[in-house]
């Protein structure tokens, strides 16, 4: 999912000369610092960029990744057929994004927002973004051999939402960082739909972290085959703890 990019290229590259009138116009949603005069100036080295919640998001990720791996290797995994790749696709996926988020928050200079472009899209486009589709068309096709019901949960219908609206996503992203924004119609309008990716990912990332709590505390299956107290730490703590830790890394938003 490309949950939140940095500032473009396009936007960093942008003339000078551009009058104050449209400078509220392309004004991030969610500022990434509020350290403007640094912006274009290389970190020191013994400085680097450090926000709350850098240290908690990836071990939370990796956890639910973990407890929800354990249940499913100890359920006779090759008994589970399809369905034995959605649990731990969705997981892993959850821990590409994280990463890709948090790799790219933390970016008041040039040049760690250049590198964190390049993690941010290698992290969600090679590696979260195919491992929840082909999650999704796991459970889809789990489904469809045995003869079930599609989205007949709440679980299932916020799935369907997620993959749906990360589709989007990645399209909108891609289309105003890639070839100059000529995708989106030229660099001012990439630079309008910048700010609304940018926010859609903040938006996103919670409906995920949800999708995953239905799944874990509420479906049949999860609660067959693991004990309470893990259910618990892994699909009602862990998320909230996750949400608030990548939370925790935005600024401010901006009007």
């Amino acid at each position: 999912m490309a949950i939140a990019l940095p500032p473009t290229p396009i936007a960093a590259n942008a003339s000078h000369e551009e009058s104050d009138e449209h400078a509220e116009e392309h004004a991030p949603l969610i500022a990434e610092t509020d350290q403007a005069s640094d912006v274009g100036r290389a970190p020191p080295k013994a400085d680097p960029e450090h926000r709350y919640g850098d240290n908690a998001s990836l071990p939370i990720a990796f956890l639910i990744l973990l407890l929800t791996w354990a249940i499913v290797f100890a359920s006779n995994p090759f008994a589970l057929g399809w369905f034995f790749y959605h649990p731990v696709l969705q997981t892993a996926s959850l821990l590409a994004f994280t990463y890709g988020i948090v790799t790219l928050q933390p970016t008041a200079h040039a040049d760690t927002k250049a590198a964190g472009l390049s993690r941010h899209q290698r992290a969600m486009l090679l590696l979260g973004f195919p491992a929840i589709t082909f999650g999704v068309f796991a459970m889809w096709l789990n489904k469809t051999v045995h003869g079930a019901a599609h989205a007949t949960t709440w679980h299932g219908v916020f799935g369907y939402m997620t993959i749906s609206w990360m589709v989007i996503q990645v399209l909108i992203g891609g289309g105003s960082v890639w070839f100059d924004g000529r995708l989106l119609g030229g660099s001012s309008r990439a630079k309008r739909a910048w700010k609304y990716h940018r926010l859609s990912g903040y938006l996103l990332f919670p409906m995920l972290l949800f999708t995953i709590h239905l799944a874990g505390s509420w479906s049949d299956w999860v609660t067959m085959s693991s004990l309470y107290a893990i259910r618990v730490v892994a699909y009602d703590i862990a998320p909230l703890v996750l949400f608030a830790a990548i939370l925790s890394r935005v600024r401010y938003v901006q009007a």
